[in-house]
Parts: C-alpha cells; sequence; structure tokens
C-alpha cells in the first residue's frame, strides 16, 4: 500500500489557467495586475478579493465570486475532465535543466508535525492560521483545490527522478504547457490507472515526505476534515533553496536605536552590503540607504533550528529588538524571486523602512532537520522550482 492515490476527479488546464500560488507575492497589487491581464489565471479564483472586479471585499465576502469564475472556467472549456490519473510533471528552465514531479492526492492522516506524531509526510514549519482559515473557507467554497503541496521523497527520491524522468522522455507531446515569470516551461501529462501510474505511485510514497510548500495549504487539508489533499510528490534533486527576506514598512524607532538595542542583545554590528550573505551566520539589515551586518547572539543551549538566522531574526530582531511578533502586519515576507536589489529599491522608495537580508537554507541542511522532527521557522524555505497553480485541479469528493 501507498499514501499517494490518483486524483479520482482532475481537471487539466487546457492552456491559460496557470499561475502562481497565491502566497508568492510581496505586493497584492501584483496579483490584481496579473488577473487583469490574464481573468482566467488560477489566482482570480485563489485570491478572489484581489480581482479587479472585487477589490474592497473581503475575503469572505468574495467566495461566491471565486465559485463563479471557476465555474464558468469549467464551462468555457479552460479545464478538461480527466479521471482517476496521476500526472507528470516537468519544469524546464531556460539552461534546460529539467525539475520533475508527480501530481496525486495524499492521505492528510499521514501528516506529522512532531517525533511522538505517526505519519508519513512530516509538515515542518510553523504557519498563520489566519491564512489556514482561508483556505480551508476556499476549498469548501469550490469543492476544489487548484494549489497543490510540494513534497519531498526522501526516501526513494533518487529512483523517484530517474523514473519521472524515464516517464516524461517516453510521454510524447505534453497534455498542456504553461509558461511562468522567470521562463521555466511547465508540463503535464495524465497517465490512466495501470502499471505505470501504480509504479510512480509507489515510488512516490516510499519514504518520508516532506513538506517543502504548502505548509497552510497541508494544514487547511486537516482543518477542514478533508481525507486527502493535492500534491506534487518532487525529488530533492528536483529543487534549490533561494533566499527568504523580510521587509519591515515601518519602524517606531530610529536606525540607531534599533542598532543599539540589537547590540545591547548580544549582536555585533558592522558595515555591510545591500545583498543576500553568501552564508548563514551574518544577516545584512539595509535601512535610511546604509546597510549593516549583524551577526546575531546564538543560544548555546539552543537546537540547531533554534541558532538558524531566521529563527534568530524572529527572536532577536523583531522579538527582543522591535518588541514585535513575526506575524505582524507590517512584516512582509518576500521570496527568493524577488532580488535584493529590490528589496533594497522599496526602502529607498520609501514604501518601506528595513529590509532585512537572510542567506538561504541549504537543501541537505532542510531534509536533516524534518527527518529528525524538528520545525522550521515561518517563511524560512523559498524553494524553487514552485510548482504552478491552475495546471491540475483536484475535485473534491
Amino acid at each position: 500500500m501507498t499514501v499517494v492515490h490518483p486524483i479520482h476527479t482532475a481537471w487539466l488546464t487546457t492552456g491559460a489557467t496557470g499561475a502562481q500560488n497565491y502566497d508568492e507575492f510581496a505586493d497584492d497589487a501584483e496579483i490584481t495586475e496579473i488577473i487583469t491581464a490574464n481573468p482566467r489565471s488560477a489566482l482570480a479564483v485563489e485570491m478572489p478579493h484581489r480581482a479587479p472586479d472585487s477589490l474592497g471585499r473581503s475575503f469572505a465576502d468574495a467566495l461566491p465570486d471565486a465559485v463563479a469564475r471557476l465555474t464558468e472556467a469549467k464551462q468555457a472549456g479552460a479545464y478538461r475532465e480527466a479521471r482517476d490519473v496521476v500526472v507528470l510533471y516537468a519544469i524546464t528552465a531556460p539552461d534546460g535543466s529539467t525539475a520533475y514531479g508527480l501530481w496525486c492526492m495524499v492521505d492528510t492522516d499521514q501528516i506529522s508535525t512532531s517525533a511522538d506524531e505517526p505519519g508519513l509526510v512530516i509538515r515542518n514549519e510553523d504557519v498563520f492560521l489566519e491564512k489556514v482559515r482561508e483556505r480551508v473557507a476556499l476549498a469548501q467554497a469550490l469543492g476544489h483545490l487548484l494549489s497543490p503541496v510540494l513534497l519531498l521523497q526522501t526516501g526513494r527520491g533518487d529512483e523517484l527522478h530517474a523514473a519521472l524522468a524515464a516517464a516524461v522522455a517516453g510521454a510524447g507531446e505534453p497534455a498542456a504547457t504553461d509558461v511562468d515569470p522567470s521562463g521555466r516551461t511547465h508540463a503535464i501529462w495524465p497517465l490512466p490507472a495501470g502499471p505505470q501510474a501504480d509504479a510512480l505511485r509507489e515510488l512516490a510514497g516510499g519514504g518520508d515526505l516532506v513538506v517543502a510548500d504548502g505548509n497552510h495549504r497541508s494544514l487547511a487539508a486537516q482543518t477542514g476534515g478533508f481525507a486527502r489533499f493535492l500534491a506534487v510528490v518532487t525529488t530533492p534533486a528536483s529543487v534549490a533553496i533561494q533566499p527568504y527576506n523580510r521587509l519591515v514598512h515601518k519602524l517606531d524607532i530610529t536606525v540607531e536605536e534599533l542598532l543599539t538595542r540589537l547590540e545591547k542583545a548580544g549582536a555585533q554590528v558592522t558595515e555591510g552590503t545591500g545583498e543576500v550573505p553568501a552564508t548563514g551566520g551574518v544577516v545584512n539589515l539595509y535601512a535610511a540607504g546604509r546597510a549593516y551586518a549583524v551577526t546575531l547572539p546564538r543560544d548555546p543551549a539552543g537546537s540547531v533550528v533554534d541558532n538558524i538566522d531566521h529563527a534568530l531574526v524572529e527572536r532577536v530582531l523583531f522579538g527582543e529588538a522591535l518588541d514585535t511578533e513575526p506575524g505582524d502586519k507590517r512584516i512582509t515576507y518576500v521570496g527568493g524571486d524577488y532580488p535584493a536589489s529590490w528589496l533594497t529599491g522599496e526602502v529607498d522608495a520609501g514604501r518601506a523602512a528595513l529590509a532585512v537580508l537572510i542567506a538561504p537554507v541549504t537543501v541537505d541542511d532542510f531534509v536533516e532537520v524534518n527527518l529528525a522532527r524538528q520545525k522550521m521557522p515561518r517563511k524560512s524555505t523559498w524553494f524553487t522550482p514552485k510548482a504552478r497553480a491552475g495546471l491540475v485541479v483536484a475535485q473534491l469528493p
């Protein structure tokens, strides 16, 4: 038996619905711009209150609009139905490198968040509960799941990678393709029930599956009581982790006072750069046209996770120096699709007061931490390439 299952009723894009996931944006106005340019974008369904004709309404009030948009898209032929399939997935970068995955359904009762909780699906990051509640409400209103949880197969990753590469090579023309803003081509091929699909499902479920992207979506499946959730199972060889930085839009103290508080907390502050550090141990801050390299104090009694840079930023910079919480509305979490120059540009333009530039976590460290059942800080891993929303939609029973 495997925890990986076919999608009983899948809706496959016919070419116009693919989108970045709803949580990949540093500015909500970008979502509105994308929907304006492409009303068929899955973002119009997943973020209904950001669609041009729904602006000013709350997420909850705009849910009927989401239902209407998905229904209309299906009726207009933007999706085609497929039954009892898994879906091959290949993401090819402009340089020709290719990542592989398998769209499928995974048992929700396999989600484990601690060492004493059984399950093959390891969820690894703290979450923001408001976002979870929105995902539950959307899925319940739609009866469909548009964005997958990205899972890393850690036990048989090399075997799965080879098998997926071979399957894609022999699959012929894809059922649909989509190109993301980075120029990567996303291609899908549905596989009906049979020996090939069964073999891939066995490999995909053949070891611990670590949540690489979609912590909120996986918790939403649990909270909403969904027996299974939509997933893309991928391999460690297919992904990389990019920086996950922060913007603080308003400071209640001066930059000088912030630096003084950091030093009192045990940090070392020297001249820095407006770039992401190449390796961990130092965080670069940028404010008022100047950059500072800050070595945050580590806790000698803490775990490895307690002392990674993202945890130190939460505890020392936000908690001690700024006296705020990670979920404060003044903090924006900015993924690796945005370069350091974009963050410093936001500060220079006066739209933010402070940029926090943090070195990325390594894939090996990420897997090691999760297999030890330790939990990563919020928004500490920006995996690339990301699965596109709206390519494969799962209809809930």
